[in-house]
């Protein structure tokens, strides 16, 4: 009995998911206007960089399930990853990794407590490099050292820890090496993203203040009580202007054509698991 409902929780879940993007969308027609009304390049640009951040975000969770000691084969891992993308911004707090740290256990046998341990070595690099991003300004290049000697002690700290070499299998330099470029080229990508969007709507924002404003902006992960982090993220990009400098309107215009070019992936990315048969195929309880 408990199996033959598994396939039907499944499909409630994945309904619900995309009633709730429905409704998103109808409550708020702005971030559609938005992305209808920007320029053919700039849409394509931004689709074309939201993709690459989908692909290193495959890539980041082929590097902690490496550290877990299991192998997916490349389509598996886009799968999941688009299935938890859709999930991580509709569901409650951090939905994504919750789904993937079940999926894990439930088909390669992956402890929680093992998965999350990976995932929290993940969550350390991203706020280390958030955080170059965010005081760039102020320190510059003293940053990257710095940042470099972090990453390195950490990677020591963790290596002769008795409690996290028992939960990690695979805990090694090339591992730990791949989660880190992973992790530096999301950030990269999402600066990227940010800088093209305010261009768009403030001709004058420089490079080095949407690097600054990515940092501010990447902390709101680790305080998503809504989807996509909206009001937090804007929340910390105001409260972080004496950093990047950039005005308040520029910051909700940006953040208007963001949420609109998200949904538009989120989307893509919904017709992709539909598409592909993700449900069967990953056999997702």
């Amino acid at each position: 009995m408990h199996f033959r409902w598994r396939p039907i929780a499944a499909g409630i879940i994945l309904i619900a998911t995309l009633i709730a993007f429905v409704v998103f969308v109808i409550q708020n027609p702005s971030v559609i206007d938005a992305v209808r009304h920007l320029p053919p390049r700039i849409f394509i640009a931004l689709l074309a960089l939201y993709f690459g951040v989908i692909g290193a975000t495959a890539l980041i969770f082929y590097a902690t399930t490496k550290l877990c000691g299991v192998s997916l084969s490349r389509q598996e891992g886009l799968l999941v990853t688009a299935y938890s993308a859709v999930i991580n911004f509709f569901g409650p707090l951090q939905s994504g990794p919750a789904f993937r740290a079940v999926y894990l256990k439930s088909k390669y046998g992956v402890k929680l407590l093992n998965y999350t341990t990976a995932t929290l070595l993940y969550y350390l690099f991203f706020a280390i490099i958030s955080g170059v991003c965010l005081l760039s300004g102020v320190l510059g290049w003293l940053l990257i050292p710095a940042m470099i000697a972090g990453v390195i002690a950490l990677f020591i700290l963790w290596k002769f820890s008795t409690k996290v070499q028992s939960r990690l299998k695979n805990l090694h330099l090339q591992s730990v090496g791949l989660l880190f470029v992973a992790t530096v080229l999301q950030v990269a990508l999402v600066a990227v993203i940010y800088f093209l969007e305010l261009r768009h709507v403030s001709p004058g924002v420089t490079f080095s203040q949407a690097i600054i404003y990515t940092g501010a902006a990447n902390f709101a992960l680790f305080v998503s009580l809504t989807p996509g982090a909206i009001g937090f993220r804007e929340a910390f990009l105001v409260f972080s202007q004496n950093l990047h400098h950039i005005d308040t309107q520029a910051i909700v215009a940006a953040n208007i054509i963001d949420r609109g070019m998200y949904l538009v992936i989120l989307a893509i990315l919904a017709l992709y698991i539909f598409g592909t048969h993700a449900q069967r195929k990953l056999k997702i309880a």
